[in-house]
């Protein structure tokens, strides 16, 4: 008899046992299907983007879809109870029969991004403010520049000098490769500077020309003075001007020279990235002043794609007035194109008959890295929400 009741009791631990465990188990599963999720459409946005490399290699027109909904439901089924034995002494004990099952029900959405806003993102060229942001993050200014950029415009003397971006403008495309080569040596030596013209302006008015109710909406857009003397208004206000980058550090710039800078540049177009290297500081051997034309997302896939094989890019050494460089490759973003698929690199995508992939092995394989996982963020920048059939969302059912 007490045999029977230390089975029973055991039975009934282990039974509860696996009960505990199968609550256990949504938490772990709700990890595994949002990492493996979050995976699957990061390889999928990847290899879209080496699809639509191919596309503009083959001047056909881009195209992306996007997953706009996943929801994943699992069920656990848990079956317990008891029998005994068949035969024998042991038919006087109880004995467990416990049996369970685990299904996984996915729904994915997937929609295509199109229609007019996405494509007016995909045609116009990427504003100021993504560059410089990207640089605050540390991103290289040579690998940044030569991706998104499609034209250098120096200014020498009175006129402006258009270089562009592009390997069949030999003369341009050595001048812009050099300059961004520059840039890269000083910010090597942590003296590029990215900063706004930010001046502090200031206005008179008469005191007789502002009312009560004006006067307290000054007050919430500017520092209001009054003078006794001429019974007027001082309104002064910190203005930020567009971004500059700089061998310099533009707060030791006198205010006149700040403001003479931001009136010389604040005609620019929103699309332009300003530069201005000096003499005196890292880098000034060759003093430089100009701007950097960004390109479109769509620009900047016809330029890798291009580059393939129809306009392909190629070696340009650092002028002689650039301090010394780390790196200078041959290609913005080497991609590998072959008619069977390339052994040991990261990512693969067939398209056109031919394997495509990034060259992620040899001295570059970082450089190739960075410039893929930069194209990726830029892309981000510029897709817009997906359309959503209802909230996405990963359940647990028990």
């Amino acid at each position: 008899m007490d045999n029977r009741l230390s089975v029973i009791s055991g039975s009934f631990l282990t039974l509860l046992g696996l009960l505990f465990l199968s609550g256990c188990l949504s938490p772990m599963s709700l990890t595994r299907a949002v990492i493996t999720y979050d995976e699957a459409i990061t390889e999928s946005q990847s290899k879209q983007l080496l699809i639509n490399i191919a596309r503009a290699q083959h001047h056909q027109p881009i195209h992306f879809t996007g997953v706009s909904n996943v929801a994943a439901t699992f069920d656990f089924r848990l079956t317990a109870g008891a029998t005994p034995a068949l035969t024998g002494d042991a038919s006087r004990t109880i004995l467990p029969v416990i049996g369970g099952s685990v299904a996984e029900n996915p729904t994915i959405s997937i929609a295509p991004i199109e229609g007019e806003e996405f494509t007016k993102r995909l045609l116009t060229p990427f504003h100021e403010s993504k560059l410089t942001l990207l640089l605050r993050q540390g991103v290289d200014v040579d690998l940044l520049l030569r991706l998104m950029a499609q034209e250098l415009r120096l200014k020498q003397n009175t006129k402006t000098v258009a270089h562009w971006n592009y390997p069949t403008d030999t003369s341009g495309y050595e001048m812009f490769r050099r300059v961004v080569l520059h840039l890269s040596a000083i910010q090597d030596h942590n003296s590029l500077y990215v900063e706004p013209l930010s001046i502090k302006r200031h206005w008179t008015i008469p005191a007789d020309s502002v009312t009560a109710e004006g006067f307290k909406a000054l007050e919430q857009e500017y520092q209001v003075t009054y003078n006794q003397q001429d019974k007027t208004f001082t309104l002064r206000k910190q203005v930020e001007g567009g971004m500059l980058i700089t061998n310099y550090d533009l707060d030791t710039l006198p205010r006149e020279e700040r403001i003479r800078l931001e009136e010389e540049y604040e005609q620019e177009r929103s699309n332009d990235v300003t530069f201005d290297i000096r003499p005196g500081y890292f880098g000034g051997d060759w003093p430089l002043k100009g701007n950097f034309r960004l390109r479109s997302f769509n620009a900047m896939l016809n330029f890798l794609g291009l580059s393939i094989a129809e306009e392909p890019e190629y070696h340009v050494d650092q002028d002689s007035r650039t301090p010394e460089v780390t790196e200078n490759p041959v290609k913005t973003l080497d991609l590998v194109v072959s008619e069977s698929s390339p052994p040991g690199l990261d990512l693969t995508m067939k398209s056109h008959g031919h394997y495509y992939a990034v060259n992620t092995i040899g001295p570059q394989a970082r450089w190739n890295r960075e410039s893929f996982k930069l194209l990726s963020q830029l892309f981000q920048m510029t897709v817009t929400e997906i359309s959503r059939a209802g909230v996405p969302s990963i359940t647990i059912a028990k």
